[in-house]
């Protein structure tokens, strides 16, 4: 059996702002952007540079009981996780976007980590790993 997740669904409050946001600050590409007029919605979906794995879908708040869990999926913790192969030149081109980091970088047994919050709020880890982790192949 092979199985994968293809898409996390992130919250957001319009699509053309977290579009730029995704693709302006953090250089993830735009896989799709298709209106589904049943619907009255878009079908977003953005991947980080060079990714051939999970993709976000950019989801608009469409109910009110949505647009509460804007900025804050998890409850206030990191729940994704942008794996990169090179977290120095990554962590300063973010800083000098504006992208604010709540926690600054630290080094960690599985390699080198730091948290930033996106355009709402959400958290994430911005995280190089050790040479010997398994998720080190999966980046490279």
């Amino acid at each position: 059996m092979v199985q994968s997740v293809v898409h996390i669904a992130l919250v957001v409050k319009e699509y053309d702002e977290a579009i730029d946001f995704y693709t302006k600050k953090l250089h993830f590409s735009l896989i799709e952007d298709t209106y589904q007029p049943e619907q009255d919605k878009r079908w977003v979906v953005v991947a980080p540079p060079g990714s051939l794995g999970t993709t976000i879908l950019l989801a608009r708040a469409s109910k009110p009981e949505q647009e509460q869990f804007i900025g804050n999926q998890s409850g206030g913790r990191v729940f994704l996780f942008l794996g990169t192969d090179d977290f120095w030149r990554d962590y300063k081109e973010m800083v000098s976007k504006g992208i604010e980091f709540v926690r600054e970088p630290k080094e960690q047994p599985y390699g080198i980590v730091a948290v930033f919050q996106d355009l709402y709020g959400n958290l994430w880890d911005l995280v190089q790993f050790k040479d010997q982790h398994p998720m080190t192949k999966r980046i490279q």
